[in-house]
């Protein structure tokens, strides 16, 4: 069934590392056409492209700070040369930047987070939406288990910024679909990658011992969801949506 993905055009934004360079591999390893966004981390950007064409497939390396309304049109733009078009959009790109709490709230990392998390997801989108329209496709924003239950301590500005997300994606899903652009999300719970580096042997276990399944998630934990909501085969009828991977952390 996953046929259908051979030869479409993907941009994966945040795709250098973790999750996003994991999809991109299987993207790639499925037959896509693939580019590869990285931003502060080329070289790793640059691995993930040689990884998919070593295995022979096609990638593209592109550049930009997704956070940057300008970077963010140009960043589509270099894809959509590279491919050919634009087919499947993953926004993908994101981060908690650093831990404050609710009492020491910072205006500037505020607006780090919401541009980074949220106003990229509109600009890139944007940019992309002309190329999507031409014969429909799919839109996956990466959420957060941390948009659904409010997020660890310390981490308020960036959980406000994944719900953001999360409402942002069905919003998209009822203005896109006469287009036949559908529009989900993927929720990742802990997910053991360096986004989860400045976090402590004691919060990880404590993740751990919350999940139903008693382990920390990995990047392929992740991968069927992106697959499955690329797939017109497999998920043709579903748009709007949020698909939860955390390892039964939490049950919505």
């Amino acid at each position: 069934m996953l046929e259908d993905l051979k030869d479409r055009n993907v941009l994966i934004t945040g795709s250098s590392i973790g999750i996003g360079a994991a999809v991109a591999r299987e993207m790639g390893r499925l037959g896509a056409r693939v580019a590869v966004h990285g931003n502060r981390n080329l070289i790793a950007a640059q691995k993930v492209v040689e990884d998919i064409e070593r295995s022979g497939g096609f990638s593209a390396l592109i550049s930009g700070d997704v956070s940057k309304p300008d970077s963010a049109a140009r960043i589509v733009a270099d894809a959509a040369s590279a491919l050919g078009g634009i087919d499947i959009l993953i926004n993908n790109a994101g981060s908690l930047i650093r831990r404050l709490s609710n009492e020491d709230f910072d205006n500037a990392l505020y607006d780090q987070v919401f541009d980074l998390n949220v106003r990229s997801i509109y600009t890139i989108t944007q940019a992309a939406l002309p190329h999507l329209k031409k014969r429909g496709g799919a839109i996956i924003n990466s959420g957060s288990i941390a948009g659904r239950n409010g997020g660890a301590m310390g981490s308020s500005v960036y959980s406000a910024a994944k719900a953001a997300v999360h409402s942002i994606s069905r919003n998209m899903a009822r203005e896109f679909a006469p287009f036949g652009i559908r529009v989900n999300t993927v929720a990742p719970g802990f997910i053991d990658t360096d986004f989860h580096a400045i976090t402590s042997e004691e919060g990880r276990q404590a993740a751990q011992n919350a999940t139903a399944l008693k382990r920390l998630g990995t990047v392929e934990d992740c991968l069927g969801a992106y697959v499955f909501l690329a797939s017109d085969s497999m998920s043709g009828y579903i748009t709007g949506q949020i698909i939860d991977v955390n390892g039964g952390q939490m049950m919505p």
